[in-house]
C-alpha cells in the first residue's frame, strides 16, 4: 500500500542505524590515530564516503517519486473565497497547452486552425479572475484527482466541445484508450489505464424525455413535445456508475416546444397559438433543470457522493443575421466587461439554471455534492472564439458555426474552472 510502512520495515531501519552508528565511531577513532598518515586526497575521499553513507540510511530516498497526495499539495493553492467566474481576459503569450497538429482528438469541425484559419491570436489570452489566480491547466494533477473515477459530460454538441477539450488536455500526460462510439458518433467513451480513469459523453437535447412531431410523410417538423415528468434514458441510465457528471443542456430550447408534465399541457415555446400558455425560454428552462436536479437528488441508485458539476449556457455570437439568415462571428479579439449585454438572454437563461441549483442544494441530499461551472459572463467576452466559417462542413456551405469553439481555443478555460472545482469539492 502507497505510503505505508512496516514495522519490520522500521525494524530493519533501526538496526541499520545502529550498525552504522558502532562502525562511525570505530571509523572515527582510525582517522584521529592515523590522520598524519592520511594524504589529503584519500581524507577527501573518506569522508565524501561517509556523508553519503549516513545521507540514506538516515534520510528518505531523494530520489524516490513523491505521492499523489503530496504532488497535489504541492500544486497552486485558490483561495475558496473568490469567485473564479468574475475577472477578464489578460493577454498570454505562452498560448494552449497543446497545437490543433498535437491533439489527434480533435474533430475536424473544431479543428479551425486545420480548417483554414488564419489569425492566431485568440489562443493568445487567459482567464484572470479579479480576485486571485486562476492555475494553468495541470493534467497531471487533474489525472491524480480523478483516479478510478468516472466523469461523463451529459448535454447537446457544446458538452461534447467541453470533453474534447479535456480530452487532449489530458493526453499530455497520457494516451486514452477509444472503448465506444455509437452509431451515430454522439456517445463515446475513453479509458486512460495508467489512472484507472473514464471519460464519456452523452448526448441529450433537452435532458428529459422528448419526442419530434413529425409530419404524414414520417419527416420531422421541428416541433418537440418535451415530459418533465420523465428523465431521458439515454443518459440517465448511466447514471448510477458516474462519479462526476457535469450537466449541460440549452442550445435545443431555442425553437416552438410544448411543455408537458405527463397528460398535463403547461404551455409552449415560441409556438403564439390561440387558447396555449406561452412559456418564456428562461421558464421552461426552469422547468427542465428542476426536474433534473430532482432526479439527481431522489437517484436511489446513485453513489452517495455524486458529484454534479452545471455548466451554465455558453453563448452564441452570431451577428448580422442568425446561422441560417448569413449570421457570422469573424471578431479576432476578446470584448471587454463593457461590451457586452448583462441583461441578454442567455444571462436570463444563465440566472434560470443556477437558481434552480441553488433551491436544490439548499435541501437535504446527503452526501451528493454539486457546484457550479459558470462559464456564460466568461464565455460572452469571446465572440473570437468560435470557427465561424472555418469548420469545414460540406454538407453546409455558406453556414457559419458561431455556437461551438475552436480546439485549442477559450474552451479549454473551462476546464482550469473544473479542475478549481474539483479541488475545492475534494
Amino acid at each position: 500500500m502507497r505510503g505505508y510502512v512496516s514495522w519490520d520495515d522500521r525494524h530493519a531501519t533501526m538496526k541499520s542505524s545502529s550498525i552504522f552508528r558502532e562502525n562511525s565511531e570505530k571509523t572515527e577513532r582510525w582517522i584521529v590515530t592515523n590522520m598524519g598518515r592520511l594524504t589529503p586526497l584519500l581524507l577527501s575521499s573518506l569522508c565524501i564516503t561517509l556523508f553519503f553513507t549516513g545521507f540514506f540510511v538516515y534520510h528518505q530516498n531523494p530520489f524516490k517519486p513523491i505521492s499523489d497526495r503530496q504532488f497535489l499539495s504541492l500544486q497552486p493553492q485558490i483561495d475558496p473565497k473568490c469567485d473564479l467566474f468574475k475577472g477578464h481576459w489578460v493577454p498570454d503569450k505562452r498560448g494552449s497547452l497543446y497545437t490543433n497538429s498535437s491533439c489527434s482528438t480533435i474533430p475536424d469541425s473544431k479543428n479551425c486552425i486545420k480548417q483554414g484559419r488564419p489569425d492566431r491570436d485568440f489562443l493568445s489570452w487567459r482567464w484572470k479572475p479579479d480576485g486571485c489566480d486562476l492555475p494553468r491547466f495541470n493534467p497531471k494533477a487533474f489525472l491524480s484527482m480523478v483516479q478510478g473515477k468516472k466523469m461523463n459530460f451529459i448535454g447537446d454538441s457544446v458538452a461534447r466541445n467541453h470533453m474534447e477539450s479535456l480530452l487532449c488536455l489530458l493526453s499530455r500526460e497520457e494516451t486514452p484508450k477509444d472503448i465506444y462510439t455509437d452509431d451515430e458518433d454522439r456517445n463515446r467513451i475513453w479509458y486512460f489505464p495508467n489512472h484507472d480513469f473514464t471519460l464519456s459523453t452523452s448526448w441529450t437535447k433537452f435532458l428529459v424525455a422528448e419526442r419530434e412531431r413529425r409530419d404524414v410523410n414520417n419527416t420531422g417538423t421541428g416541433l418537440f413535445d418535451l415530459d418533465i415528468g420523465k428523465i431521458d434514458q439515454g443518459w440517465s441510465k448511466d447514471l448510477p456508475n458516474t462519479d462526476i457528471a457535469i450537466i449541460s443542456a440549452a442550445h435545443w430550447f431555442f425553437r416552438p416546444i410544448f411543455i408537458h408534465r405527463g397528460d398535463e399541457s403547461l404551455g409552449c415555446i415560441y409556438c403564439n397559438l390561440p387558447n396555449m400558455t406561452q412559456i418564456t425560454p428562461e421558464e421552461g428552462f426552469k422547468l427542465v433543470y428542476s426536474a433534473f436536479f430532482k432526479h439527481i437528488v431522489e437517484c436511489e441508485k446513485c453513489k452517495e457522493d455524486l458529484v454534479t458539476v452545471l455548466r451554465t449556457i455558453s453563448p452564441a455570437h452570431f451577428e448580422n443575421g442568425t446561422w441560417d439568415t448569413g449570421g457570422s462571428c469573424s471578431r479576432t479579439s476578446p470584448f471587454g466587461e463593457n461590451q457586452i449585454d448583462l441583461e441578454s438572454n442567455e444571462m436570463k437563461i444563465r440566472t434560470s439554471q443556477i437558481e434552480q441549483l441553488e433551491r436544490i442544494t439548499k435541501q437535504d441530499h446527503k452526501a451528493k455534492k454539486f457546484a457550479v461551472l459558470d462559464v456564460t459572463k466568461v464565455m460572452m467576452m469571446r465572440p473570437d472564439g468560435h470557427p465561424n466559417g472555418n469548420w469545414g462542413n460540406k454538407w453546409m456551405k455558406g453556414y457559419n458555426d458561431c455556437v461551438h469553439w475552436c480546439l485549442p481555443g477559450p474552451i479549454d478555460a473551462w476546464n482550469e474552472f473544473l479542475m478549481a472545482i474539483i479541488r475545492r469539492l475534494r
